[in-house]
C-alpha cells in the first residue's frame, strides 16, 4: 500500500494570544487571557498583532517609552485595543472591547504611553466593557471593519453598545 503524503493543518487566525490549554500549577485561578486579543490601530489600519500583550508589537519594538507625553512631540498616535470574546447560547460575540492610546517616533524610536492606563483597560474588557471614546473616526471605522471581517457572525451576536461606540 503507498504511503499517504503527510498533510499539514492549516492553522486559522483566530483571536486567541495565549493556549487554550488547561493547567492547574503555578498561576492557576489568576486571569485568563486566553479570549483576549490584541488589535493595533496604526495610520489609520487596525491588525491584530499578538506581540502587544508583551509590548512586542510591530510598533513598539526598539521604541522607548516615556510617561511623559511632551517627550514625543512628533510621535503619531496609535491605539492598542483589547479585544474578549465570550460565548452565549447563540455563539461566539465581541463581549468587550477597550482602546488605550500611545504616540509612537519611529525615527526617534521615542515613545509615550501610561502602562497602568493599558493594564486597566485591559482588565475593563476582560470584565465585558466597552470603553472607545478615545478613538476617532478613522480609527473607529478600522476597528469596525476589522472585527467584522474577522467575524461577521460575532459581530452580528454582539451588543449594540459596542455597534454604537463603533458608528
Amino acid at each position: 500500500m503507498p504511503e499517504q503524503p503527510e498533510t499539514k493543518e492549516k492553522k486559522s487566525l483566530s483571536l486567541n494570544v495565549v493556549s487554550s490549554k488547561k493547567h492547574r500549577g503555578f498561576g492557576a485561578g489568576s486571569i485568563d487571557l486566553s479570549d483576549v486579543a490584541c488589535v493595533m490601530i496604526d495610520e489609520g489600519v487596525a491588525y491584530i498583532d499578538v506581540g502587544i500583550m508583551h509590548a512586542k508589537s510591530k510598533v513598539e519594538r526598539g521604541i522607548k517609552f516615556t510617561p511623559n507625553k511632551e517627550d514625543t512631540p512628533n510621535g503619531r498616535p496609535c491605539w492598542i485595543v483589547w479585544v474578549a470574546v465570550d460565548r452565549n447560547e447563540e455563539g461566539s460575540y465581541y463581549a468587550g472591547v477597550t482602546s488605550c492610546e500611545m504616540l509612537v517616533d519611529t525615527e526617534a524610536k521615542r515613545g509615550w504611553k501610561i502602562l497602568a492606563d493599558h493594564v486597566n483597560r485591559l482588565d475593563y474588557a476582560i470584565k465585558r466593557r466597552y470603553m472607545l471614546d478615545n478613538l476617532g473616526e478613522t480609527e473607529k471605522a478600522a476597528l469596525r471593519k476589522l472585527l467584522i471581517e474577522h467575524n461577521a457572525d460575532w459581530w452580528d451576536r454582539s451588543p449594540e453598545e459596542l455597534k454604537e461606540a463603533l458608528q
